[in-house]
């Protein structure tokens, strides 16, 4: 990932829309939702929402998928991990012990046994 990459997954998830949508998405995984599904939660119509779903689809954090007449939505979780690990791999100059209490918060997300996890949209 590039400093180019990076800024240009900021700026398509710095819109309340498209990152309601995409944190909806990794709830989502791994089966994904309809464009229609994600509209309706967003309060836009289908063909407003498109719009915000063609920003995250051109950074690569949006995957799209047909499924018989729908079309099916999923969070790209590579792009996600790439965009964690290109911020954190300068992270601590070398000191591991400073990075710890965010790799526990995230594990503790990841487990879903920490609370400050459940108030996420």
């Amino acid at each position: 990932m590039t400093a180019d990459d990076a800024l240009s997954i900021f700026s398509a998830l710095g819109h309340p829309t498209r990152l309601d949508a995409f944190q909806r998405l990794i709830r989502h995984e791994p089966d994904g939702l309809s464009t229609g599904e994600l509209a309706e939660a967003s309060g836009l119509t289908q063909s407003a929402f498109s719009t915000h779903l063609a920003v995250m689809a051109k950074t690569g954090l949006v995957l799209s998928d047909k499924r018989g007449r729908q079309q099916i939505q999923r969070a790209n979780l590579d792009a996600l991990r790439g965009l964690m690990v290109y911020l954190a791999k300068d992270c601590c100059q070398g000191r591991a012990e400073l990075c710890e209490p965010l790799l526990a918060e995230l594990t503790c997300c990841l487990r879903g046994n920490d609370d400050r996890c459940r108030d996420l949209p």
